[in-house]
């Protein structure tokens, strides 16, 4: 029989807090987004108590009650069996909030502050680490790569105090963990979370495009800088190497130093380019999103030592006004009209810590910092400010340079972290529970449960393992230059321990050797990393929300896709197009009403609101996009795919894989099979209709039995309802995935109608032929995790995951 595991389509439902997923591998590349996170930002202006007047059942009719809206409204949703407001785009709890800032009580003085490496050596190599710089009342983040939130929560690292984020650059890498932070964000505490998101040039536009999938409770306000245009919120800064001062409080100084990449003189320039060029040499690079940014990061000074003797001996009584001298503040003498200074009873002031980020992300980029001539002022010399520490960010393929390496230099005594993708790094697993649960599983059923892998490398990464450690052997000699390693501190304050914390790093993983052997065994492989082959645009099917976002995002890297909405899959769409006149003729266009299909009930309101009219439809652009559907489609070896409306929120989908009968080399008749996604919903008759018969319906159950109305208010479906749908539709094979984090390892299940279901984990691969035995596996999975059922939900970040649901 076919296998399963020969699709590597992503089901994804674009909810950003995942612990469970199945994933499917194939031999093509397309991807497949079923529907939205969450609604996209909506505003209402009813008053908050609507009240109607309904006819009374007493006798006579004659009485006259008022009952308020939301009551009947909630009503309705209950008889419904789904929450219509949400699924319509109009619930109250999705509506904007207005959130500020808030205002926390610093205390200069007496404090800790210690930076922190989260995420370096990412599993996928594709990310960026971030920094967390912790203070007493406040934290700050640099760069937010993907897992973020994920690592945080395994880690017990507490984000409720996150009022700023700095992103190095404004791209995938720094800022593809973002919206799972601010969901995480949003859930803290009933009043939701406001926070400032800092980064060069284009940063604007990525972050309203996330506003579909950043919840209402979570406030961002885009502070831009570094650009020309009228979207930059720091705009016209005379020099873009002149530090921003981004922020400046009792605690800390932050500033920012644009460095833009310079062309090489005989490096061909773009046609845009050419034009604002007059000799070709130097010329900023015209994409903004090239930008990167040093930030510099300055705490005050440390006042010396109070003297008390001095105090008395100037005619001080002890009391509040030694409190003032130590803040630097004069005060008057008890016993002798003089004023006194805080220098005349404290001994000398200490420099406060200077920490610098440094991204430079390329050779062109390495130019621009090596002229940036505000950092002079930073550099060990004469008068100069003193460096306490440089973080790293710039890749192997930069730092190994040899101007970098000199420039490294200029900064004496600093303690150098670099937290680049360190070869050292790639054995250690980023998620160790997750790997730790990935070994358990594949040691009880390993059909289903691949082996786990710790090092995913693209063939890339290995052509610049050599260039690292050439750069790590060139700093061997010096005890100042390190490489970063995941939840390393370097204490800032208090200045007694001030230097590196290696107190919370997690233990080495023994797989050192497994890149050691494979190029002793294959060592081609270097060679033919050089050797990509040439492929085509990756196909992306999904929401028109997503086109918006991945649009914006073109603006700042190229993706090489090809974007096909949903709607233009569904089966209603698929039969009016193919039954269409040919595109060859004059006849171009077709309403959108044509092509659109609807599970709900004619006439009714969620139908009308379905059937909006929409623009016409360019068969000129859509019918090449199709014909390339349809070539993938044959080529992964399906019958068809199709999308299906659910109830969720606006453009929520659900997909149906057919696979066809057919025959092998030998004459053998190989069954085909039939494989539904739901993606976000709650249960409704389209979803039964599309699993008909399916061999297996792969369905969310983010609730448990007992949380019918939780669910019903976030359009989900509870453990029970996905078994009835399946049980409805007659499926054969029942997997349910999307447990919502309340539930750490496996969800509560009821053992009545388990006879055809499973439960998904990360990396759960399923063959076809394995399909017979699959509900014999859970029995031994609850038995697996019985004693990691219940979960301790007094830490702020798991409850904040769960409450985002």
């Amino acid at each position: 029989m076919a296998q399963l595991s020969n699709l590597r389509l992503l089901f994804s439902s674009f909810s950003l807090a995942k612990p469970s997923t199945l994933h499917f591998r194939s031999l093509f590349s397309t991807v497949i987004a079923s529907s939205s996170s969450s609604s996209p930002k909506r505003h209402r202006n009813a008053p908050l108590h609507l009240t109607r007047r309904n006819k009374s059942n007493s006798r006579g009719g004659r009485g006259r009650t008022t009952r308020p809206m939301e009551l009947q409204l909630e009503e309705e949703n209950k008889n419904a069996g789904f929450n219509k407001k949400r699924a319509e785009g109009r619930d109250r709890n999705d509506a904007p909030k207005n959130l500020q800032l808030k205002l926390r009580k610093l205390n200069p003085v007496n404090t800790i502050a210690y930076l922190q490496i989260l995420g370096t050596g990412m599993d996928t190599q594709d990310t960026s680490p971030s920094v967390l710089l912790f203070f007493d009342k406040q934290r700050f983040i640099f760069n937010a790569g993907e897992g973020l939130q994920r690592f945080c929560t395994e880690h017990k690292i507490r984000l409720s105090k996150i009022d700023h984020i700095f992103l190095s650059r404004v791209c995938s890498e720094t800022s593809g963990g973002l919206p799972g932070l601010l969901l995480t964000l949003a859930g803290i505490g009933e009043e939701g979370m406001s926070v400032k998101i800092w980064g060069p040039s284009d940063l604007k536009y990525l972050v309203d495009a996330m506003q579909s999938f950043i919840p209402s409770a979570a406030m961002v306000h885009t502070k831009s800088f570094g650009g020309t245009d009228e979207t930059t919120v720091l705009a016209g800064c005379k020099q873009l190497d002149s530090p921003i001062v981004l922020v400046d409080d009792e605690v800390v100084k932050i500033s920012a130093i644009i460095l833009q990449p310079h062309r090489i003189e005989g490096q061909a320039l773009s046609p845009s380019e050419a034009l604002n060029s007059s000799n070709g040499k130097n010329q900023p690079a015209a994409k903004p999103g090239d930008m990167s940014v040093v930030y510099i990061c300055e705490l005050p000074e440390i006042n010396g030592k109070f003297d008390p003797d001095k105090a008395k001996a100037l005619g001080l009584r002890p009391g509040p006004k030694y409190r003032q001298l130590q803040l630097g503040n004069p005060v008057q003498s008890d016993r002798q009209n003089v004023t006194i200074h805080p220098s005349d009873v404290m001994g000398p002031s200490v420099p406060g810590p200077i920490v610098l980020l440094v991204d430079c992300p390329t050779e062109s980029h390495l130019e621009s910092l090596l002229s940036v001539q505000s950092l002079t002022n930073y550099y060990d010399q004469e008068g100069g400010k003193s460096v306490t520490c440089v973080i790293h960010l710039s890749p192997a393929s930069v730092v190994s340079c040899s101007g970098y390496q000199k420039w490294m230099k200029k900064f004496g005594s600093a303690q150098h972290i670099m937290a680049g993708h360190e070869k050292k790094n790639v054995d250690i697993p980023i998620l160790k529970a997750s790997a730790r649960i990935a070994s358990r599983l594949n040691y009880v059923c390993p059909q289903f449960f691949p082996a786990p892998g710790f090092l995913s490398h693209s063939d890339d990464d290995f052509s610049e393992l050599g260039a690292l450690a050439s750069s790590e052997n060139s700093f061997s000699e010096s005890s100042k230059v390190i490489s970063a390693e995941n939840l390393l501190k370097f204490t800032l304050r208090p200045y007694a321990h001030l230097g590196l914390d290696r107190s919370c790093t997690p233990t080495t993983v023994a797989s050192t050797q497994i890149i050691d052997d494979l190029l002793s065994e294959i060592p081609e492989v270097v060679e033919a990393a050089h050797h990509g082959v040439p492929h085509e645009p990756v196909l992306v099917v999904g929401p028109r929300q997503l086109k918006r976002y991945l649009d914006a995002y073109q603006r700042l890297e190229e993706l090489d896709m090809l974007f096909l909405d949903c709607k233009h899959t569904t089966e209603a769409s698929l039969d009016a197009f193919e039954h269409s006149s040919d595109p060859k003729n004059n006849n171009r266009e077709v309403p959108a009403s044509k092509v659109d299909s609807t599970l709900f009930a004619r006439g009714s309101r969620m139908q009308s609101l379905w059937k909006r009219p929409g623009s016409p439809v360019d068969k000129d652009a859509l019918y090449p996009i199709l014909e390339r559907f349809m070539g993938v489609i044959q080529e992964a070896g399906l019958k068809s795919l199709i999308s299906f409306p659910v109830v969720h929120c606006p453009q929520a989908f659900g997909v149906v894989l057919n696979a066809a009968e057919r025959t092998s080399t030998s004459g053998k008749v190989i069954p085909g099979w039939k494989v539904v996604y739901s993606g976000d919903t709650r249960p409704c008759p389209g979803l039964i209709e599309a699993s008909r018969g399916a061999t297996v319906l792969i369905h969310e159950a983010t609730f448990e039995e007992a949380m019918v109305e939780e669910a019903i208010a976030k359009n989900h479906s509870t453990t029970s309802e996905a078994i009835e749908m399946g049980n409805s539709a007659e499926v054969y094979r029942i997997i349910l995935t999307h447990f919502s984090q309340r539930y750490p390892k496996i969800p509560v299940l009821d053992e009545a109608h388990m006879h055809k279901t499973c439960v998904a984990f990360d990396m759960m691969s399923v063959n076809v032929a394995d399909l017979p035995v699959l509900p014999k596996v859970l029995p031994y999975l609850k038995m697996l995790f019985r004693n990691e059922m219940i979960v301790d939900e007094s830490d702020d970040v798991v409850d904040a995951v769960s409450s985002a649901y």
